[in-house]
This record gives C-alpha cells, sequence and structure tokens, in this order.
C-alpha cells in the first residue's frame, strides 16, 4: 500500500514540476521532471515485485530509464506516433539528452533511500 501512495504523490509531483515549471527555480524546472520519472519508475516496480530486493529494484529501474532515454536517439514511425499522445509522451519522451541520465540516475538513488527509510519505520 505505501508504494502505491508513494507512486501518485511522485506522478503528481512530477506532473505539477511540468505544470508550473514557470514557478520554480530553474534548475528544479529543468530536472525535476526527468529526476522524478526515474522515482515513479523504481515505485512501479516496487508495487509489482515488493520482495525484490532494492538494489535489484534499483538497477531495474535505471535499466528501465536509460532504455527509454536511448530509444529516443530512434524514430521510426510507429514509436513517434505513441510519442505524439500524452501518456506515450509522458513515458517515452522526444528527443535524447545525456543530463536525463544523470537525473534518472539521482532519482533511483533518492528512491532507494526514501525505500530503505520507509522499511526500516515499518520495522
Amino acid at each position: 500500500m505505501i508504494y502505491a501512495l508513494l507512486l501518485a504523490v511522485t506522478i503528481a509531483l512530477g506532473l505539477a514540476s511540468r505544470r508550473f515549471a514557470g514557478a520554480l527555480p530553474p534548475f528544479v524546472a529543468a530536472y525535476a521532471g526527468d529526476t522524478l520519472w526515474a522515482v515513479a519508475a523504481y515505485w512501479a516496480l516496487a508495487l509489482v515485485r515488493p520482495n525484490m530486493a532494492r538494489t535489484h529494484r534499483a538497477l531495474l529501474a535505471l535499466s528501465v530509464a536509460f532504455t527509454v532515454e536511448v530509444s529516443q536517439l530512434f524514430h521510426p514511425a510507429w514509436l513517434d506516433a505513441i510519442r505524439r499522445t500524452r501518456m506515450g509522451g509522458w513515458l517515452l519522451g522526444f528527443g535524447f539528452v545525456w543530463s536525463d541520465l544523470v537525473c534518472y540516475t539521482v532519482g533511483v538513488a533518492i528512491a532507494m533511500s526514501v525505500d530503505r527509510l520507509v522499511s526500516r519505520g515499518r520495522s
């Protein structure tokens, strides 16, 4: 249940970071969405596989995030059609950016740390 809540909060924060980007400091506006995307990937995996070791979950979330980013180097018509939908754009992005890889790494590290704290609190 906690992972579902964390995922919902992360998605809300990610959407808010895009919607209200003008009200945020430029650094936060530029990088929060991508960082939170990776956090959401981690929480989604935790929701589906709650017994998976945190390290494995983190590596899988990072692998998914990196794969999605690298996929942005390729533009077959069918994939670009998916990207043109709202959900497809949110999930798959549009153009490869090196800094996103850093954001994903930071996001997964943050999620893993929060997960560790939440797990300690439940023990």
